[in-house]
């Protein structure tokens, strides 16, 4: 009885299918090497870290230029007042002033007006002052009270004759202003004029308040600007126009 429930149990267990071993698996297909795919993955490797080392190489590769930090007149020189340093990617193409050149920007001239902010080039100076045609440069000293307050180069100013000989003075003098003059009282000389550049000493200013203007003015009022001048006899106005 017990050989037959025996046999039984080993039958069911029979029954059930049996696992290949795994000898007998079937073979499968070898992988296919793709060698060109390989060498095009390491050559774009190769192409992404130079192109990264290139960008640090380009931001490393900057040089200090001058930057003006205040207008610059035509024909006026820079101070070290009127600069600062900045860095910039260097560029061949332009003719950046480096700031070891700083020395040798200050005797030259700027050749047209320099606003504050522009990065100086080459281009701007030259060894000499090019006035505009028409036009004269000349220089005036001034007394406290014969000039506004915060006057500066670039403003927009009427020059007038003072003092007692004012009207007489004026009705002689040959500057095309003589009809403008006449309808300001006789005292004035030019309508229109531009300070080119302003000068003044420091401890001097406090004490006396004297203070030197060099104006630019049509070529046919140089001459009573010039001879107000010399006799202490005139004042500056800022006018609309700055």
């Amino acid at each position: 009885m017990k050989i037959q429930e025996r046999t039984g149990a080993g039958a069911g267990r029979s029954a059930a299918p049996a696992q290949p071993s795994v000898g007998d698996r079937l073979p499968t297909a070898p992988r296919e090497r793709k060698p060109a795919l390989a060498a095009l993955a390491v050559l774009l490797i190769l192409v992404g870290a130079l192109g990264a080392t290139m960008l640090v190489l380009q931001a490393g590769d900057r040089i200090e230029v001058v930057k003006v930090t205040k207008d610059i007149q035509a024909g006026e020189s820079v101070s070290s007042d009127d600069v600062t340093s900045v860095m910039v990617a260097a560029d061949d193409s332009i003719d950046y002033v480096q700031w070891s050149q700083l020395g040798a920007l200050k005797a030259l001239k700027a050749k047209s007006t320099i606003y504050a902010g522009t990065v100086v080039v080459g281009q701007m100076f030259g060894a000499k002052s090019s006035l505009p045609a028409g036009k004269a440069s000349v220089g005036v000293a001034l007394k406290e009270g014969q000039y506004p307050s915060g006057i500066k180069s670039g403003d927009i100013v009427a020059v007038y004759r003072v003092g007692d000989n004012s009207s007489s003075s004026s009705s002689g003098s040959g500057g095309s202003s003589g009809s403008a003059g006449s309808s300001a009282g006789g005292n004035l000389i030019v309508d229109k004029a531009r300070v080119s550049s302003r000068s003044d000493n420091s401890d001097a200013a406090v004490s006396t308040g004297n203070l030197s203007l060099t104006l630019l003015v049509d070529q046919s009022d140089a001459a009573a600007v010039a001879q107000a001048a010399s006799a202490g006899s005139v004042a500056v106005v800022v006018v609309p126009g700055n």
